[in-house]
């Protein structure tokens, strides 16, 4: 608990204040949803340029001073209004580009057209993470003209492909960042019902490993039973990386152990979509595995398609593996020891290469002092119940670059996520009710953060 800043009327009447905010809110939120801002080079980059440009309208209509910069990648948002004299100053983090929406078939609504359905909002990026950036925008607007602290906003535009520019960024406009409290609006809570701050973040290594067996692909009835072709031999190697209950099998890899919160197997398999009769993989508590140990995962395969597919032993054969780490892992450390993994176990002989695509560092938040204190107390005012602090098995690799770059300031990791979300997948959804509790907190801990040493 904290020393109280707030009275209860003061928490209601933000919480009144931001309930009155919410029909415009969501009607912003919807108007930049529509905007189909993949920042997958693939996909037309006008779109990612339009949703900054909205972003910084957004923004400037709450007064803040505002430039869309672009250092090499796609663009992003910052913007800045002053305080009272001698107020903290919170830097708010939101992304506004999206992951690709996938087979609109697989969708139950146009990807790009929210759409309600019993409480929830759908739409790619309804949740991840344009919801984080309206959530800010909803608590300047609770504050309007008595803003109780100094606000940055930086709304990245390429977070879903990696964040290539953001370490430019971070060195040109670094200095306009720095705060003494950092709200990262880019994860999820507990459950619908209970608040979390996310206090662990597993690290990322995507690697491409590539097996060839002969110099050209042949007859199968010819040559088969004697010449491994490339894909069986790629097939076997990517066994390897498991042992037979399902750990990862990589040597000296980082392991750690999660907090003890409830969640058993019934859980894990609603949320996740577990079918009936398949077991679950690994070894250790089930948040353990999810947060705190390595996963590794084929995410893709080149080889011939059925619908190509002829008599033929095939030469080539490539594979991208992506491996989440443990939050105290060094990512180049872990790639070695994939690479050397993948190296030693080639079958047959077949010549393996392993190229690095992507790695990041995961976080490991020391989740303590005023400022979490009041963070805490802001969820309890909004959702009326205790938080709780939580890991995620996702990544988010450019926390590890804040954390370097303003070692000084409280890093909350906040979001608007919940475990029906499918952020990434087809019907991604944002729970309404629960985003009101996010506006709410993130309101209300502007203020605290105001109070604390008034």
């Amino acid at each position: 608990m904290t020393d109280d800043v707030l009275t209860p009327d003061q928490i209601q009447a933000i919480r009144d204040r931001v309930a009155a905010l919410m029909p415009q809110v969501r009607a912003d939120l919807e108007a930049l949803v529509r905007i189909p801002s993949v920042s997958a080079a693939s996909f037309d980059q006008s779109h990612v340029a339009r949703s900054a440009e909205a972003v910084a309208e957004l923004l400037r209509g709450e007064g803040l001073e505002v430039e869309v910069v672009v250092e090499g990648g796609r663009p992003a948002v910052i913007g800045h209004i002053d305080g009272p004299e001698g107020a903290p100053t919170v830097t708010l983090y939101a992304h506004h580009d999206v992951q690709p929406p996938g087979d609109d078939a697989d969708w139950d609504s146009t990807p790009f057209e929210p759409t309600e359905r019993g409480g929830r909002l759908y739409g790619r990026g309804a949740a991840d993470d344009k919801a984080g950036v309206l959530a800010h925008i909803a608590a300047l607007r609770a504050h309007r003209g008595r803003l109780p602290v100094g606000v940055t906003v930086f709304v990245e535009g390429e977070e879903e492909s990696g964040s290539p520019s953001l370490p430019a960024i971070l060195a040109k406009h670094g200095d306009r960042l720095a705060a003494d409290a950092i709200v990262i609006a880019d994860s999820g809570n507990w459950a619908i019902g209970t608040p979390a701050l996310t206090t662990t973040l597993r690290g990322g290594v995507r690697a491409v490993v590539r097996v060839q067996t002969l110099d050209h692909s042949v007859h199968s009835g010819m040559f088969g039973g004697a010449a491994p072709d490339a894909v069986t031999a790629l097939v076997r190697l990517l066994a390897t990386l498991h042992d037979d209950d399902g750990n990862v099998a990589v040597q000296g890899l980082d392991e750690g152990v999660a907090a003890e919160l409830d969640y058993d197997e019934a859980r894990f398999r609603a949320e996740s979509g577990l079918l009936d009769g398949v077991d679950l993989i690994g070894s250790g508590s089930i948040l353990s595995r999810l947060w705190t140990k390595p996963s590794l995962t084929t995410i893709g395969i080149d080889a011939t398609s059925m619908a190509k597919a002829s008599n033929t032993l095939s030469a080539r054969a490539a594979a991208k593996v992506s491996m989440r780490i443990a939050p105290s892992q060094d990512p180049q450390k872990a790639f070695e020891l994939l690479r050397a993994h993948l190296e030693q176990h080639a079958p047959w002989g077949a010549q393996v290469s392993v190229e690095l695509t992507e790695l990041g560092a995961g976080f490991a938040a020391q989740a303590d002092g005023p400022i979490y204190d009041q963070a805490r107390a802001s969820f309890r005012d909004a959702w009326d119940v205790d938080p709780v602090d939580m890991g995620v098995g996702g990544s988010i690799p450019f926390i590890s670059d804040f954390a370097a770059r303003f070692p000084e300031a409280a890093i909350l990791v906040t979001g608007v996520e919940d475990p029906d979300t499918r952020a990434h997948g087809a019907n991604e959804s944002l729970h309404l009710g629960e985003f009101a509790r996010v506006c709410e907190a993130e309101a209300i801990l502007l203020a605290r953060l105001g109070a604390m040493d008034s």
